[in-house]
């Protein structure tokens, strides 16, 4: 009867926090038989236990980080200081894509807005030079969404709050694999560059050393931004959230050395937050409410059971949360996927022996692949914005980045380690 609920109310095109809070009142109510004093009683106090969460503070102020550059020079600058460095690789500029969404989800901790700050520079000027504009958008649209998994990831500072998991090993343990996408999407680019030599154009620029010189200049402002963010949260001088503020700080003080600050920017970064973290927030808040209602119907529990009662293995268990996670990141966001799903899963997979860490690798990786399937991705939607093409276009160029984010999901449970040997390292374990 709850996911009957749940699929007609977001069906109908409620906004998501509005539906969560309406099946969840109704699940209290009607399916639990609480009065509705009492459930407007429990939904105050998860709303403020919720809301008042410490290690939430670092979300806006991510996310402002990625705001203020996102209005300035510096993400203009990322391109043109990555392309000496590409300028050899087979696929050249397409490369920019791939290496600037991952220096700017190292700083942002969003998809949508390392998207939406690297393809308003790299989606017209590739173009405009002569590369293949399919093999442009789709590889932003993979690469983008980079933004979840890399640190300082939204999406695991959430998976983190909710599973009760350090987030700064979440941190550690989303480096690698993240990388391996990155790595993964470069050598495509490369394949494709040499099977079709037509999807870049032919010949290479001269470049100087004061050239190479000046795009170390310009890479610079978000290198040293990065650095600072995550050398504060590894080093253990601050906590991820701490981080978050000193990143804000770092942000400012670069912008007034470029001379870019400005009120009117400060201004337009501030609302862009408030937007933007409104909807993270309350989302959260409302999935902590149906999370409650879950616990109230022992809907975890017998979940648990029913799938104990299949006697899976391992193996099969991830296999089958794999297919309900793909399915699901058709029709939920990614953010909504974790809070809504992660009070049945996690004490599935814990019970099967994973680690909590690794299967937050996991469930963003999986998260990561909706962000590219129609009707909800996100990062389709941002870039059918940035393109004026249809939506059904975007999706089709974005489907080899699609495939290779399924296989960096083959090789994570393949080699769990992956995900687990560098928060073991930093942190012992």
């Amino acid at each position: 009867a709850l996911i009957a609920m749940l699929v007609v109310t977001l069906g109908s095109g409620v906004w998501i926090f509005a539906g969560l809070f309406l099946v969840s009142f109704a699940g209290l109510h009607f399916l639990v038989g609480m009065p509705f004093t009492r459930v407007f009683s429990i939904a105050g106090s998860i709303t403020y236990r919720s809301a008042s969460t410490w290690e939430l503070a670092a979300v806006p102020l991510f996310i402002w980080v990625a705001e203020l550059i996102f209005r300035s020079s510096v993400s203009a600058r990322l391109f043109t200081g990555l392309a000496p460095l590409v300028d050899r690789i087979p696929g050249r500029l397409l490369h920019t894509n791939v290496l600037g969404c991952t220096l700017f989800a190292a700083v942002s901790g969003s998809s949508a807005a390392t998207t939406a700050t690297v393809g308003k520079i790299t989606s017209k000027e590739l173009v405009s030079r002569g590369y293949d504009e399919r093999l442009a958008v789709g590889s932003l649209a993979g690469a983008g969404s980079l933004g979840l998994l890399l640190p300082p990831s939204i999406a695991m500072i959430i998976y983190g709050i909710l599973a009760e998991v350090s987030v700064s090993r979440l941190f550690a343990a989303g480096v690698l694999p993240g990388l391996v996408v990155a790595g993964l999407y470069s050598a495509f680019i490369m394949l494709m560059a040499l099977i079709r030599p037509s999807v870049a154009p032919a010949g290479h620029q001269n470049f100087t050393m004061r050239d190479y010189a000046r795009a170390a200049l310009d890479l610079l402002p978000v290198v040293a931004l990065m650095g600072i963010v995550l050398g504060a949260i590894y080093s253990g001088i601050a906590t991820p959230s701490e981080a978050a503020a000193v990143g804000v700080l770092a942000a400012f003080v670069v912008l007034i050395l470029l001379g870019e600050l400005s009120w009117d920017l400060v201004r337009a970064s501030l609302l862009g937050t408030v937007k933007t973290s409104t909807m993270v927030c309350i989302i959260l808040i409302s999935a902590s409410l149906l999370s409650t209602t879950l616990g109230y119907l022992h809907l975890p529990q017998e979940l648990g059971a029913a799938i104990g009662a299949m006697n899976l293995d391992p193996l099969a268990l991830i296999m089958l949360l794999a297919v309900f996670y793909l399915l699901l990141g058709v029709f939920v966001d990614g953010v909504a996927i974790i809070v809504m799903t992660l009070p049945m899963t996690l004490p599935l997979v814990t019970a099967a022996g994973y680690d909590p860490v690794w299967f937050g690798v996991f469930l963003v990786l999986m998260v990561e692949i909706g962000l590219l399937t129609p009707p909800v991705g996100i990062n389709l939607f941002v870039l059918q914005g940035l393109t004026n093409w249809p939506l059904g276009r975007v999706a089709r160029a974005s489907v080899p980045f699609f495939l290779l984010f399924g296989l960096a999901v083959v090789i994570l449970v393949a080699f769990p380690q992956l995900a687990l040997w560098l928060p073991n390292l930093l942190y012992g374990g």
